[in-house]
């Protein structure tokens, strides 16, 4: 009158393993679950209660006991269903399971005893590939984004009553059949993985935007290229319709593709935020480009809710987070970026549990010089209406320790005269540049655990970063000119670096770290 039977459920973005024990016993017909469950997990019994009776299977009459173990760690989310099912089904000898093979059990019952997808199942999953399970049974929904793995029988369920053979199911459903259901194999219920999709196809689906679209702005096309080839935060300035948005948006094309370890860490997060909407396609290749409204509450940006989700800086981890018009977000939203930034991750404490996302992501972001968009325009663009009070306080919504955090600061100005660009820059030449550079970087820093210059710091960024004589005279020179702050100063050096990467350059020289100081301006302005 006990079972054990295993499923999962998610802590943060990564699957924990859950044993979900079934005791049957006599005394008054009641059922508990302990193990800390939340609602989701207590209101299961009457889901299972329905689901069974409606499958033609009879619900014990007895002192039920289910056990969710480890039990101080606190249980979320309907994915126990069928777990919980199959164990007071087993539990009461209405079937037999399968003893050859470990398999884990994920899924949401209905009333009638169909099966609901669940969220986080890529993670579950990787936990039981990792934890030696032969298989995993789950809905048939869910299928496709379970074998996105691979190395781990799938068994894919609709309905209940199809664990039971085809020719016991007429009787089940009569109520007339009883007995036990022994349960040889689940080969009826295997789901072969589909034909994994061309690799270049998601390269080549997000490429359809190209830089050779946007006229002029070279110096502008020049900083997209240093921040996709070090992973740099930017900011871009200028008034209304010089291209700020069109410029950020097409970042994606000259990035480099997600290796497989990142297109698995990538995809797990979308998983247990709901959001892998068509695994079938494969593990996300293309970097993700999240561009939230400024509407958006701190809550949506870093994550959290009573059972913590990500938010929008762990959906964009390994790509962007495009912030438009920047200043039009709330101070609040704006100030919770400076943790993910520094740290390249995110921590949502509640009362019995601590949950850490990572957040390692390009913060890409476009802003007005004014209000009004027009500060310091020159003819025929309108004449700036906003006086200083209202610029300045336009202005403080960014606070100085989020612009210390973002390396280039870059104008965009009204493009020049006609014609902007006789032989237009293009994604595809920007990236070999991109790709060049980033091979440098994996070489340099193959014993480290890091993979691009924005990662830097401490005693690895001094030796990485060593500069001559002269160009240790012009770092000093500006710091002391602009008032710098260190972090600052540690942000020109990383960026200088990639600088000479680019140029294939593995010494540091002054025109590298000349061209770095000149993508501070708001630094300079700040002092003007």
């Amino acid at each position: 009158m006990y079972s054990k039977l295993y499923s999962a459920c998610l802590y943060g973005i990564d699957g924990v393993l859950i044993e979900v024990e079934v005791d049957l016993s006599s005394g008054i017909p009641q059922t508990s679950i302990i193990g800390l469950p939340d609602s989701a997990v207590r209101e299961s019994v009457e889901r299972v209660r329905s689901a069974v009776r409606n499958c033609g299977f009879t619900f014990p009459l007895q002192r039920i006991t289910i056990n969710l173990a480890p039990a101080d760690l606190r249980k979320e989310g309907s994915a126990f269903d069928l777990a919980i099912a199959l164990g007071l089904l087993s539990a009461s000898g209405q079937i037999v399971l399968p003893q050859d093979e470990k398999v884990l059990m994920i899924g949401e019952l209905s009333l009638e005893g169909r099966l609901r997808p669940v969220s986080g199942v890529l993670s579950m999953v990787d936990l039981a590939k990792r934890q030696g399970f032969t298989s995993v049974l789950l809905p048939r929904e869910n299928a496709e984004e379970a074998h996105l793995l691979g190395g781990i029988k799938v068994y894919g369920l609709r309905h209940l009553r199809e664990l039971v053979p085809e020719d016991h199911q007429e009787l089940l459903l009569s109520k007339s059949g009883g007995g036990t259901y022994q349960l040889e194999s689940m080969r009826h219920l295997e789901v072969p993985a589909l034909p994994a999709p061309p690799a270049q196809l998601a390269v080549q689906s997000a490429a359809q935007e190209d830089y050779s679209d946007v006229l002029g702005q070279l110096h502008v096309k020049r900083a997209l290229t240093i921040a996709a080839a070090g992973m740099h935060n930017i900011i871009l300035i200028g008034p209304p319709g010089t291209g700020k948005t069109m410029l950020i948006r097409r970042l994606p094309t000259i990035l480099p593709p997600l290796s497989q370890e990142e297109s698995l860490e990538v995809t797990k997060i979308f998983s247990a935020a709901g959001k892998l909407k068509e695994p079938e396609a494969g593990l996300i290749r293309t970097r993700p480009f999240r561009s939230p409204h400024h509407t958006i509450s701190a809550a949506g940006i870093v994550g959290g809710g009573t059972i913590p989700k990500p938010g929008e800086v762990s959906l964009a981890h390994k790509g962007i987070l495009f912030l438009d018009e920047l200043p039009e977000f709330s101070r609040g939203a704006l100030e919770v970026l400076r943790q993910p930034l520094e740290d390249r991750a995110v921590t949502i404490s509640r009362t019995k549990a601590a949950f850490t996302f990572p957040a390692h992501f390009i913060l890409a972001a476009s802003m007005n010089p004014c209000p009004c968009g027009f500060l310091g325009a020159e003819p025929p663009l309108p004449m700036c209406t906003c006086g200083p009070g209202k610029i300045l306080r336009y202005r403080d919504k960014i606070s100085g320790p989020l612009l210390d955090r973002i390396d280039l600061q870059v104008e965009v100005p009204r493009p020049g005269d006609w014609p902007y660009d006789p032989s237009p820059l293009s994604s595809s030449s920007m990236r070999e540049k991109v790709l060049a550079a980033q091979a440098l970087q994996q070489h340099r820093y193959r014993r480290h655990n890091i993979s691009w210059n924005s990662e830097l710091s401490g005693r690895t960024l001094r030796r990485f970063t060593r500069l001559n004589k002269e160009a240790e005279g012009m770092m000093k020179a500006t710091f002391e000119a602009l008032g710098l702050s260190m972090r600052a100063y540690d942000r020109i050096l990383k960026l200088s670096r990639t600088i000479a990467d680019i140029e294939n350059s593995e010494e540091i020289l002054s025109v590298h770290v000349a061209e770095a100081i000149q993508y501070r301006q708001l630094d300079r302005r700040s002092t003007s």
